[in-house]
């Protein structure tokens, strides 16, 4: 019935240059990601090319300065195409969402000098960036971070293992935390490394649940040297850097999660308008009708949240709270309706024939990343409450 077909989002968009820019994704998604999509992510397959080819056509540096070989685009625009990729394959929409969250530090915090030297090449060069502040013994815990750098002349030397990295063992550059004073968090500072760089390696990426195609994986840095002019901020500035970072890697994940939030829905439509049962489609029973209605309606919820949340940001006010806020909603929604469309799609839902399960599958790590959902509610008592006592 093709009155009943999903149509793509109506999105409130600033300019005629963020409409096109839409259309352009929209465009790649169809013809690059989504045919592929399912047979990759089954193979567990990254798509390197696929990311050349965003470069090429300036997706991986949206929300940055154009000086630099970034978009010149606000961050409501940005996390749209972040969610438009997503919808198309998590991998593709997460992978640019890391890459950003690995060019904040720099971008935000670097002397001019860095920026003219790195940014051009990060952003618009075909690089592809991760983000190192997770270990293996500190996670929500990250000021607790054991990774160390030491002063040796004009280099330091880095030594420890990072662990969880989102293109982990192929990153062309690595945004690090490490210890460079006592401990605490401000004894931390913040780095940019190569990715070939002389003792850097990467373990055997992890099996996980989802995101098959998107490797996960501990980065060992084994005396790993670098010079003082990779560091980023002033020392003992890192973790400052990496919670600033992460207010916007969390708007990053929110817009990911509405995407596959939104891909769920899109499937679970489709199919209740084409199955037939006792005589009619199964989207013609008020049951279902009101599962499809609650999912629209928590989707449109999480998308107005996130949104409302980056234009603070790009009118430059305090939005740290509202990241945290549609983290929290956003992913939570991911899985809630997910979990409806296989649901929905019945025996069918729980096979790989149909994209229901992978959705579902995928949104559970969206509630872990950048700060686990406990994480987030931690921050936004604190904005209400204050800190918890010592």
């Amino acid at each position: 019935m093709p009155d009943r077909a999903p149509q793509p989002v109506d999105r409130q968009l600033p300019t005629e240059e963020a409409r096109d820019l839409i259309t352009l994704v929209r465009d790649i998604a169809a013809q690059e990601i989504v045919p592929s999509a399912a047979e990759e992510e089954d193979a567990g397959r990254f798509p390197r090319e696929l990311f050349t080819l965003l470069s090429q056509s300036g997706l991986l540096g949206l929300p940055y300065d154009s000086e630099y070989g970034g978009g010149d685009q606000p961050y409501e625009v940005y996390l749209q195409v972040l969610e438009e990729l997503a919808a198309a394959r998590l991998t593709v929409g997460l992978g640019v969402s890391v890459h950003s969250l690995a060019s904040y530090a720099l971008a935000a915090y670097g002397t001019k000098e860095q920026q003219v030297e790195h940014l051009p090449a990060m952003l618009g060069g075909g690089m592809l960036g991760a983000y190192c502040l997770s270990e293996p013994h500190s996670g929500s815990d990250a000021a607790a971070l054991r990774t160390r750098a030491v002063r040796d002349g004009d280099d330091w030397v880095i030594t420890g293992t990072k662990a969880w990295i989102t293109h982990g063992g192929i990153a062309d550059f690595y945004t690090v935390m490490a210890r460079t004073g006592d401990e605490g968090p401000r004894g931390i500072s913040a780095f940019l490394v190569p990715g070939d760089a002389a003792g850097l390696s990467a373990a055997v990426p992890e099996k996980k649940m989802g995101m098959k195609g998107s490797p996960t994986a501990q980065v060992h840095f084994d005396g790993v040297r670098v010079p003082d002019a990779r560091r980023i901020g002033e020392e003992g500035q890192g973790f400052a850097i990496a919670l600033s970072s992460l207010d916007s890697g969390r708007l990053g994940i929110s817009a990911c999660a509405i995407g596959v939030a939104q891909a769920a829905l899109d499937a679970a439509v489709t199919y209740a308008a084409e199955r037939r049962q006792f005589g009619k489609p199964i989207a013609d029973f008020q049951g279902l009708r009101f599962m499809l209605a609650d999912m629209a309606t928590q989707i449109e919820a999480g998308r107005a949240l996130y949104l409302a949340a980056a234009r603070l940001r790009d009118a430059g006010r305090p939005f740290a709270k509202q990241a945290a806020m549609a983290k929290l909603h956003c992913t939570d929604t991911a899985m809630r309706v997910t979990t409806d469309a296989v649901q929905i799609l019945g025996g069918y839902g729980y096979t790989a024939d149909f994209p229901a399960e992978r959705y579902m599958r995928e949104a559970k790590v969206l509630q872990i990343v950048e700060g686990t959902n406990q994480i987030q509610r931690m921050v936004i008592a604190r904005h209400l409450v204050g800190p918890e006592e010592r």
